[in-house]
Formats: C-alpha cells, sequence, structure tokens
C-alpha cells in the first residue's frame, strides 16, 4: 500500500457534492433559499450610521472648500479635496459604527433579532486547513476544543477533519503521527479525519473545495477554522444553534478575539483587539444585518448552500492569465447573499480566538497577501445581483489598502508645502517657467487644523473604547484594574503612533506591487515569528527609512514644518522599531481579560500541544524571505 492510499484510509466513505463554478456576470438565484428581508428597523440603524459620516465628511470638505477656493479651485486643490474625502470618510464611518455599537449596549438601539426557536439537530464538519503548520500545535487546539466541546450538551454531532495542503515531507510525516495521536486521545462521541492532498490546487479555496465535492455531501454544516484558531465548546454549539434555527441562513460568524500573543507588536493588537474592537464590531453587525460578511474562519456554513452559490471562477489579469481570487471569503459572502441566503454576524458569541503575526515583518507579509486580495475586489464589485450591503463590504476591503496611499499623498503634499508660501519647496519653482504648479493656498493654521482634526477623529475609537472598560467596574476589573488599564491604553497608543508611519508605507508598497502585477507568495505563516537579521530588516525597510531621512534634511534647512516630526522620527527608527517588535514582553503589559482569567480552552491548550510534542524536532518551519 502506497503512503498516499495509507493516509486515504483515515477519511470517512465518499459523499460527493456539486460545487458549480459561478458566472459573476449573470445573476444567481439558488432555489433551496427561502429569501432575505430586512425590516425598517435594519434601515434606521443604516441611516443613523452612513448618515452623520456623510454629513461630518461633507462639512469637512466644505471648510476645506472655503480655505482653498481663494481665487477659485484649480485641479491640485479639487484632488486634494478627494484625497481628505476618502480618507476622512473611512474615519467618520468607524467612529459612527463604534456610536452606533455603544447606544446599542446602552439600549438606546436594540439589537439584530437571532433567528430564534429550535431548529433539527445538524451533522457539522470541524474544517482546520493548514499549510506547513505546527502539527502538534494543530493537533493540540483541536484536542482542547474537543475536550471542551465534550461538556457541552448538544444533539447536533461533530467531526473533526484536518485537510493539509503541506508541502514538507517532513512536516507531512508529523502530521500524520499527530493526527494519529489524536484519534487515541478525542472522547469517544468525536471522530477525527486527515487527508492530504497530492496537489494543492488553487491553495486554501481549492482545498475547501476538494472536501465539499467529496465529502460535503454528508454535512448539514461545516465551521471552518483556521490552523491557529481556537473556539470553546459553547461557541461551537451556539453557532449550530443559531444555524440550526434560522433557515435563511447561509453563514453565521463570530467575532475572533486576539489570544496567546507574547511580542511586543503582537500583544498591541492583541490588546486593541480587545479593549477597543467590541464596541465597532457591534457596530458593524447592527448596520451589516443580515448582508454581512466572511473573514474566512470561525465561521459556520450550510454546506449545500455554499456549494451551490460559491463555486468561484479564475479572474485574468491585463496580460490575459488567469489568477485565483485570494481574498475569496468576501466574496463567498456575497454570493451567498447574492444567491438568497443571509450572511450574519454574531460578535455576541464569545469564546472565538486566533492569533496574530509576532512581529512587523510578519504581520506586512500577511498584509501583502490580503492586500492583493483586496485589490482584486475592485475587479469584483460591479458582478451582477450582488446585494448594495455586499458591494460595500468588497469596496471597504480595497479602500482600506488604498486609504494607506492616500494618506501617504497627502503627507507628501503638506509637507511639500511646508510651512507656508515663503519658506516651502514649491518656493523653489520659478514663476515664468510654463510648467510652474499652480499649488493650493493654505495658510500653516488652517492645514494644521485639517490635520488635527483627522487624527483626533483617528483616536475617537479607542478613547470611547477605553471609557466604556473604565465605567465598567467588573469589566475594568478584567483588565487587571483602572490603573493597570490606562498603563496598557497609554503603551498601546505609544506603539501604534510609533508604527503607523512604516505601515502606511509597507501597505503603499503592497498597493503599487499588487497594481504592477506582483502575485504574492503562498507561504506558511510564521506563528512564532521570523528571526531576521538586522541587514534583512534594513532591506525590508529600506523605503521608510529613506523617506525618513529626506524629510528630516527638509525639517533641518526649514522647509518642513516640525509637525511632521512624530512621522519622521517613526520612519527614521523603522529598523529599530521592526527588530523591537518581535521582543517577548511579560503579560503584566497590555492584560487582557482572556489572560487574566482565560477560559477552559484557552488554560488548556499548551498542556494539550505538549501531548503530541515530539521526543526531538528533526526538521523546522522553513522561514519566509523578508527579503
Amino acid at each position: 500500500m502506497t503512503r498516499m492510499a495509507a493516509i486515504e484510509t483515515l477519511m470517512p466513505a465518499p459523499s460527493p457534492l456539486d460545487m458549480p463554478v459561478q458566472d459573476l456576470s449573470v445573476r444567481f438565484r439558488d432555489p433551496e433559499a427561502p429569501g432575505v428581508r430586512n425590516s425598517r428597523h435594519a434601515v434606521l440603524v443604516r441611516v443613523l450610521t452612513f448618515g452623520p459620516a456623510l454629513a461630518i465628511t461633507g462639512l469637512m470638505l466644505a471648510a476645506l472648500a472655503e480655505w482653498l477656493s481663494v481665487g477659485g479651485l484649480n485641479g491640485l486643490e479639487v484632488g486634494l479635496m478627494m484625497l481628505v474625502g476618502m480618507t476622512f470618510g473611512w474615519i467618520s464611518l468607524s467612529v459612527a459604527s463604534v456610536l452606533v455599537g455603544l447606544i446599542a449596549r446602552l439600549g438606546i438601539v436594540r439589537r439584530a433579532p437571532s433567528g430564534g426557536g429550535v431548529g433539527e439537530p445538524m451533522q457539522v464538519a470541524l474544517l482546520v486547513p493548514v499549510f506547513d503548520e505546527s502539527p502538534e500545535d494543530v493537533a493540540g487546539n483541536a484536542l482542547a476544543m474537543l475536550r471542551d466541546l465534550e461538556a457541552e450538551p448538544t444533539a447536533h454531532g461533530f467531526d473533526l477533519f484536518i485537510l493539509s495542503d503541506t508541502r514538507n515531507d517532513s512536516i507531512a510525516a508529523r502530521e500524520l503521527r499527530a493526527i494519529r495521536l489524536l484519534r487515541e486521545r478525542i472522547p469517544l462521541s468525536f471522530r477525527a479525519f486527515y487527508r492530504r492532498r497530492a496537489t494543492n490546487t488553487d491553495r486554501k479555496t481549492g482545498n475547501i473545495t476538494d472536501w465539499l465535492s467529496r465529502w460535503g455531501g454528508a454535512y448539514d454544516a461545516m465551521l471552518v477554522l483556521d490552523a491557529d484558531s481556537l473556539m470553546t465548546g459553547r461557541a461551537i454549539v451556539r453557532l449550530a444553534d443559531e444555524l440550526a434555527a434560522d433557515p435563511t441562513a447561509g453563514l453565521i460568524q463570530t467575532g475572533p478575539q486576539l489570544y496567546g500573543a507574547r511580542t511586543l507588536f503582537a500583544r498591541v493588537q492583541q490588546y486593541a483587539n480587545v479593549a477597543y474592537g467590541t464596541l465597532l464590531a457591534e457596530g458593524l453587525a447592527l448596520w451589516s444585518r443580515r448582508e454581512s460578511n466572511f473573514w474566512g474562519h470561525n465561521a459556520i456554513l450550510r454546506t449545500r448552500a455554499f456549494a451551490a452559490c460559491c463555486g468561484l471562477p479564475k479572474l485574468r489579469d491585463l496580460t490575459g492569465r488567469t489568477q485565483l481570487i485570494l481574498s475569496h471569503d468576501f466574496v463567498e459572502a456575497a454570493l451567498l447573499r447574492r444567491a438568497g441566503w443571509s450572511v450574519r454576524f454574531l460578535p455576541e458569541i464569545g469564546g472565538s480566538f486566533e492569533e496574530t503575526p509576532a512581529t512587523l515583518v510578519d504581520f506586512a507579509l500577511r498584509d501583502r497577501r490580503w492586500c492583493h486580495g483586496n485589490m482584486q475586489h475592485l475587479r469584483i464589485v460591479g458582478s451582477a445581483g450582488l446585494h448594495p450591503i455586499s458591494r460595500f463590504h468588497l469596496l471597504h476591503g480595497a479602500a482600506s489598502y488604498l486609504l494607506s496611499v492616500a494618506w501617504f499623498v497627502l503627507l507628501v503634499i503638506w509637507a511639500v508645502l511646508g510651512k507656508g508660501a515663503e519658506q516651502s519647496v514649491i518656493s523653489y519653482f520659478r514663476p515664468d517657467m510654463p510648467l510652474y504648479p499652480d499649488w493650493p493656498e493654505m495658510s500653516r493654521i488652517s492645514s494644521l487644523l485639517i490635520l488635527f482634526f483627522m487624527y483626533s477623529m483617528l483616536m475617537v475609537p479607542k478613547l470611547i473604547g477605553a471609557a466604556t472598560v473604565l465605567a465598567d467596574r467588573n469589566h475594568c476589573r478584567q483588565f487587571g484594574g483602572p490603573l493597570r488599564f490606562l498603563r496598557s491604553f497609554g503603551v498601546e497608543t505609544l506603539a501604534s503612533v510609533a508604527y503607523a508611519p512604516v505601515l502606511m508605507i509597507q501597505q503603499t508598497v503592497a498597493v503599487l506591487r499588487s497594481f504592477l502585477g506582483f502575485r504574492p507568495r503562498w507561504e506558511p505563516q510564521q506563528r512564532r515569528g521570523g528571526k531576521y537579521s538586522l541587514g534583512t530588516l534594513a532591506k525590508f525597510h529600506l523605503l521608510e527609512t529613506v523617506t525618513g531621512l529626506a524629510l528630516a534634511t527638509g525639517m533641518a534647512v526649514g522647509l518642513i514644518s516640525l509637525w511632521m516630526l512624530p512621522i519622521t522620527v517613526s520612519l527614521v527608527l523603522a529598523v529599530p522599531l521592526s527588530a523591537i517588535s518581535g521582543v517577548v514582553i511579560g503579560r503584566g503589559w497590555l492584560a487582557t481579560p482572556q489572560e487574566m482569567s482565560p477560559p477552559a480552552v484557552i488554560a488548556s491548550v499548551e498542556a494539550a500541544r505538549a501531548e503530541f510534542a515530539e521526543p526531538t524536532r528533526v526538521a523546522a518551519k522553513p522561514a519566509i524571505a523578508a527579503e
């Protein structure tokens, strides 16, 4: 018997399911879909969210137009207004979403209703796609979840599938060892299966499609997890209960919180996600209602609905080559809603966790892949039959990266304008030259007021989130008390300010790479963080360093205003900031409730992983080259 044949014995009997490829140019309705209707209340919440955001942005642009309109608006000034409108509009929408989440928590606006009732028990597949991951960590996470699930009373049935796209043979051997140990250790009420594909066609999308087309027919639902996902048994059961009780739902997404962070950069991300992200999530759930989004993991999907509606076509680039849709999750959510299934987001289902990249470089490398996929959404947003909110999700995904480009261009413009008409870079263009640019006439005070207002709005979601925590004694105690929370708030704010300019440049580069046709490599993620030399970091952050030195030179000779100093310092220090991003810090800093009082599944996961540890490790995971 061959090794591949031996691996196949770890799968159940086939139960095929058709998954036709969708035509994005033609409307599609799934005949099995019950259809979706939103209430007037949903329309009201969207008006309360988008209305103020548009109004504030309009007032901002009106003030800017008044400052710029002396002598009439020229093309450059109109372009500047468009950039300000784009960036400020997205900031305003985030603030409005947080405010809607806040008034919902205060009971002023009621939350979106759940499916209600009790549905028929379902057979649910827990799917864990993996690609050159640590088999011991994957198996440990799975064991911790199944043990926690065993303690939850439920009529649903659950099977676990480890779906491997691993290319490294030594890791594959460890996977097979880990799954065999896992099958011996899991509670008797569950089954665990393993399949390694001979060829990893179409990456994660192809991995899920392969499972659906060969075994999906035996399951009513599939709960898709990432290799680093962790969920409590209660969260898994609640997702299954909600899907069973709501016949209109094709997908229900949880709001994963970050856990397990050890390094400075990861702990900053984790703290911000837990401390400020909950209100934003509640606001998003309220206005998106049954047109919510999918983030690719920690969500439950109706198997037959997904197979019938979400077969993804290939896209063609400018050279005529076909491209796989990379950020497939947004598109799959849009296709489910197009076909008549609701897509819901329930952040109130707690106990859903994921990890975050450990270093700035690892975060930026993952961001390049995400950016390329989100840029593809600009070609999909006009697909036939999509709901307007689904189109907005696709546009929002792309805009989240385009905003970094807009911020970069805005900062360049303000840097070029300098400290005024008599002390700016543009004063070196001679007025009698035919190509002399007609630059906007902006006083130092007006430009600083605009930027101060925009930066203040960026801080509003943080301040509201922090105030909400401090106002609730019990919640604040979960962060270690008010003093520890305020200390963490200060550290997170300073770190975010320091890393923001570096991330702005990195995302600008990612957008340019995408538009120039550079395809991101599909590499295994560095869950523990890569080890990068100073030479590698210097090469990786060369553009940030050069930009920072140019700004510093401009300030030294009096051409650029000193208000650019914080941004300049961050860019000049990009390499050391990147180096310290991977420094492991104590858990007393940036503490979260999941650390102060961890759920049982988090408390037990390290011990569960240790059950699969090998006496000796033959091969380590390959590193991702930061060059």
